[in-house]
């Protein structure tokens, strides 16, 4: 088969700038909102899941409180009764990876005169959750200290708050339980619902809620111990209505809680590309029309029909890779990394390899789709009558 040369294909894209805008802008578009979905879904989804735990947690909450553990509501002693009572939990230098924790979902406000409420995810902590928790690295200041009304807020706490970022800053304060709390530390978790929470210490916000007798959960670290041996001593401790679940677990579950928001954001996604891919058809439609002599002349030169096809082709792919490689790396730019707020807290939009792979096909895919059925539509009329066509 005598091929045309891609030259042809490439020279022809500067004939017409409309068309070329044309098939950019599409392929961009579509690029940009394959790359927002699946940032999305894929934010949301390492945010709640972990495919490498960093260390094998198990919580402990109260029973019936397992979709929920801002519900929980566990007696205080159980941490020191589960760190005595469970053989095999990590421990170094003598401390036991046992974390006792409060969550909490409290409104703050940004002073006493601002009358508006923030809802903020709070967790109350004694320093062993640094240990339970080695994702955790503050980056700034130190840990807040019982009886000072000090905090630490997580990277993305300002998105959840609905703040500017620079409003949590070290040394900026915070109001709730009717006083100014000071931010003396901000802390990175990335990839995890922490990363958007506001850590006090535990006694603080057992005092703040009224809960100086109760805990939500309890975190330990297992080492030579098995989930079995913690499932069992909660279930041998009827009278303490505890529940023990790996962590891992339980924010799978939480996951798939989500997942048919997920499923609607895809399909969101879908069909206004779909609607791209459909514009860029009709755009390729409009602009081969106005080829159809072109495209005659190119057969009574001797070019077979599947040639000219190919050679179309090569021109609607390249002008749609070009406009694919626009919107990933505008995607890069302006979606990766931005953050996002749902009712756990925040998380961001995570552009990585699969999903920015995806979103160049979709580019491609545009580019195919929008060349070949108009190509076939106007090789279909005989040559004499492509010659005369205006």
């Amino acid at each position: 088969m005598r091929q045309l040369p891609f030259q042809y294909a490439f020279r022809n894209l500067g004939r017409s700038r409309v068309r070329l805008f044309a098939s950019l802008l599409g392929s961009t578009l579509v690029v940009l909102l394959i790359l927002a979905a699946g940032g999305f879904v894929r934010g949301m989804q390492r945010t709640l899941t972990q495919d490498k735990p960093l260390n094998e947690n198990i919580m402990i909450l109260g029973t019936g409180s397992e979709e929920g553990v801002e519900r929980s509501q566990i007696d205080a002693s159980v941490a020191g009764i589960a760190g005595a009572s469970i053989p095999g939990i990590k421990q170094r230098a003598g401390v036991l990876y046992v974390s006792p924790e409060i969550h909490a979902a409290l409104p703050v406000r940004e002073s006493a005169q601002h009358d508006s409420d923030h809802p903020a995810v709070m967790r109350g902590i004694r320093t062993e959750a640094l240990l339970v928790h080695p994702e955790i690295e503050i980056t700034e200041g130190h840990l807040p200290r019982q009886g000072l009304d000090e905090l630490m807020v997580g990277q993305l706490a300002a998105t959840r708050l609905g703040l500017a970022d620079e409003r949590l800053a070290i040394g900026q304060t915070l109001y709730f339980d009717d006083r100014d709390w000071t931010i003396v530390a901000r802390f990175s978790a990335p990839n995890t619902v922490m990363n958007a929470e506001i850590w006090i210490p535990l006694t603080d916000l057992q005092i703040a809620t009224n809960r100086e007798s109760s805990l939500s959960c309890v975190l330990i670290t297992l080492e030579d111990a098995l989930f079995a041996d913690a499932d069992l001593f909660a279930k041998s401790r009827l009278d303490l209505e505890i529940t023990a679940m790996r962590e891992s677990d339980y924010y799978a579950s939480i996951a798939a809680f989500y997942g048919p928001i997920r499923i609607m954001i895809i399909i969101t996604a879908t069909l206004i590309a779909s609607g791209g891919i459909l514009g860029g058809l009709n755009t390729m439609y409009a602009a081969f029309a106005a080829r159809v002599r072109e495209v005659g002349m190119l057969q009574s030169l001797g070019y077979t029909r599947r040639a000219i096809v190919l050679n179309l082709t090569e021109e609607s792919l390249f002008a749609s890779a070009c406009g694919a490689l626009i919107g990933a790396a505008l995607g890069l730019l302006l979606l990766n990394g931005l953050a996002i707020r749902f009712s756990m807290g925040a998380f961001a939009i995570t552009i990585d390899a699969p999903v920015l792979l995806i979103g160049i096909l979709g580019g491609l895919l545009v580019g195919l789709i929008g060349a070949i059925p108009p190509a076939i539509r106007c090789l279909r009329l005989p040559i004499t009558e492509a010659l005369k066509s205006h």
